[in-house]
């Protein structure tokens, strides 16, 4: 079984430059690391990735003062992407970014990119400039990713307020930003009015998983929904295992998604191949997981999603376990490092 990454990203160099004239030269607390298309591939190869569903980080179009630049940011990164998947459409997919919190403007790019480009889903980030996902005024783009049956890729970004010296926003922040994201989505009511859109939050929901039955009753008392709606909305969104896949994680994680809403995600190139490798290496050596369990996680959910993929091949070479392992071994705690300093 070979993997579908669906956490996985790309660094346009005209985006690059876009952030270097802002004076932007990190996200999350991590320098922007370098990319390119046969660096892409190349670490594909590496962690046995078939497929990568590529995505446009953090900051995405937000750092842009004006719905027309953003817009026109937003077209630009996904005419940059088409062609670039359109080249190899068996080894990448794309998540289309668009222009928020601009909803008409958004609206506009989510039609054109899965109407026109055949975007494989859209990019939201949880909060864009400080408007969260969820909150009101949304429900124009709700309603035309629903009516597309979308998939829509939640990545966390910087939080709308200032950071904490010594810890790195990817490190927590982000995994608040998701989950801030979520709680909203289900406490007013997106979930139940848009069930067609398939959500996919990053790194196995933030807190989500963990916390789901707190955040419920918390929901409950404010609204008066059912903890049990409540806790189902919340075990309805899609997980990806990126950064996540860890003997502390899989256990809550594996408990709480349903069944087939587990994807597997690598989050290069902010997390580098060695975090890559420690990472996979948590599904493969798992005991928690039988193979069939596995493989799901690894593709076959993900085909679920997009199923234009069934067409790709299926025989790329795959190091052996025993290889991997060897390599994880010797550069978890370079990798480790590395995650740690970059900031």
């Amino acid at each position: 079984m070979l993997r579908i990454d669906t956490h996985h990203h790309l660094i346009p160099p005209d985006y690059r430059k876009a952030l270097q004239k802002a004076g932007i030269d990190e996200a999350g607390g991590r320098a922007l690391p370098d990319w390119t298309a046969e660096a892409a591939l190349q670490t594909m190869a590496e962690l046995d990735i078939a497929t990568a569903i590529l995505s446009v980080s953090t900051p995405g179009t937000t750092f842009l003062p004006g719905s027309a630049d953003a817009a026109s940011l937003a077209r630009d990164l996904n005419d940059y992407t088409v062609e670039l998947v359109a080249a190899q459409r068996d080894r990448f997919g794309f998540f289309a970014t668009v222009p928020m919190p601009h909803i008409d403007e958004s609206v506009t790019e989510t039609v054109r990119a899965l109407d026109e480009l055949k975007a494989d889903g859209v990019v939201l980030l949880a909060n864009n400039a400080g408007t969260y996902l969820g909150q009101d005024g949304q429900d124009p783009l709700f309603a035309a990713l629903d009516a597309r049956s979308a998939v829509v890729f939640i990545h966390p970004a910087d939080l709308p307020g200032p950071t904490v010296a010594g810890i790195s926003p990817f490190a927590a922040d982000f995994l608040l930003d998701t989950t801030r994201a979520a709680y909203l989505l289900v406490r007013n009511g997106i979930r139940r009015r848009y069930p067609n859109i398939r959500f996919i939050l990053s790194h196995a929901g933030g807190f989500v998983p963990y916390a789901s039955h707190r955040m419920a009753l918390a929901i409950t008392a404010d609204t008066g929904a059912s903890p049990a709606d409540c806790l189902d909305d919340f075990s309805s969104f899609y997980f990806d295992t990126a950064l996540s896949s860890s003997a502390a994680a899989l256990p809550t994680l594996l408990a709480f998604a349903k069944p087939g809403h587990i994807t597997f995600g690598s989050d290069w190139p902010f997390a580098p191949v060695a975090a890559g490798k420690l990472f996979a290496a948590g599904l493969e050596t798992y005991p928690g997981l039988d193979s069939g369990s596995r493989n799901a996680i690894e593709r076959t959910n993900a085909l679920a999603l997009f199923p234009r993929l069934g067409a790709a091949p299926q025989r790329i070479s795959r190091s052996p376990m025993k290889r991997v392992r060897h390599e994880v071994s010797r550069s978890v705690m370079r990798g480790i490092a590395r995650l740690t300093n970059a900031g």
